[in-house]
């Protein structure tokens, strides 16, 4: 089977499939929305779906956001069969089943910078720095992703709502810390200097959810994702704090919002096209949440 080189995705609604030059094996499709009038150096924004491996729902939850300030949103969608559990999303395929570390060119963290590529050998897009968001299971992609990363097109990046946390740490081994990959400490002054937004809503406080990761390392964090979300940040802080280092991040709250893919999507495009937080009743927060 051949690399996929391009994508050009046709106006509205779409889902093309991408075959990754490093997994050509494990075919993956791309959610997209591409509104009438966008244009090459129009804005793009890239989206990671949760655990239920739903891209189409993802880049649903970004349509409104799209037409009212034209932009491509761009969802590669890592299905169960080719990228099952965690550790074939989440965690990246990074560690094997035999706890081997797989080659960093294999991590799939940089698969959505090759979906980039793809859009511009198109040229459907000339931009070279995009937007990054990413839900629960998005969330925990999208930081492990700048922290593993040397380069990166991306200009800013919101992990929402992650179930627990890889810390910015080489002494606890991955995925819990950056241990065992071969990063150093340049790496790591790299990840804690990237304006990294931690995006957590403020009702995200369910610790029953069987969703929620309960093993010993994710409840160290906390009982709930809000908590954790908070654990991550001052961990940071006193990791660069020890090591004389800045810490860039940041992290931002949205009141009234639990674990909903939606109503954050939502606030995370008010944020970055209106520069504010919805409040609950704009949000529209699901009855029933899609992680």
């Amino acid at each position: 089977m051949s690399t996929t080189l391009t994508l050009d995705p046709p106006q509205g609604r779409s889902t093309l499939s991408f075959i990754d030059a490093r997994h050509p094996e494990r075919p993956l499709e791309v959610n997209f929305y591409r509104p009438a009038r966008h244009g090459p150096d129009d804005e793009v924004v890239f989206v990671q779906h949760g655990m239920l491996r739903n891209g189409d729902d993802y880049r649903d939850f970004w349509i409104d956001a799209a037409e009212k300030h034209n932009l491509l949103i761009v969802a590669p969608t890592f299905g169960n069969e080719h990228f099952p559990r965690a550790e074939g999303y989440n965690n990246g395929l990074v560690v094997g089943e035999d706890g081997t570390i797989a080659a960093s060119e294999d991590w799939l963290y940089a698969v959505p910078a090759r979906v980039l590529a793809a859009l511009r050998q198109a040229g459907v897009t000339r931009r070279d720095k995009v937007k990054l968001f990413g839900h629960s299971a998005g969330g925990q992609f999208v930081h492990r992703l700048l922290a593993t990363q040397s380069e990166t097109p991306y200009e800013v990046a919101f992990p929402a709502n992650s179930g627990w946390y890889t810390l910015p740490t080489l002494e606890r081994r991955f995925p819990e810390g950056l241990g065992g990959l071969g990063l150093g400490d340049a790496e790591l002054a790299r990840w804690l200097a990237w304006p990294m937004v931690i995006f957590a809503g403020d009702q995200d406080i369910a610790t029953d959810d069987p969703n929620l990761p309960a093993q010993p390392e994710a409840l160290a964090q906390g009982p709930m994702r809000y908590a954790r979300a908070h654990f991550m940040l001052d961990f940071a802080k006193a990791e660069a704090a020890k090591r004389g280092l800045p810490c860039n991040w940041t992290l931002i709250t949205v009141p009234g919002i639990g674990h909903d893919g939606a109503a954050m999507s939502r606030a995370a495009a008010a944020y970055w096209y209106e520069g504010r937080i919805p409040s609950v009743e704009e949000l529209k927060p699901e009855a029933t949440a899609v992680a």
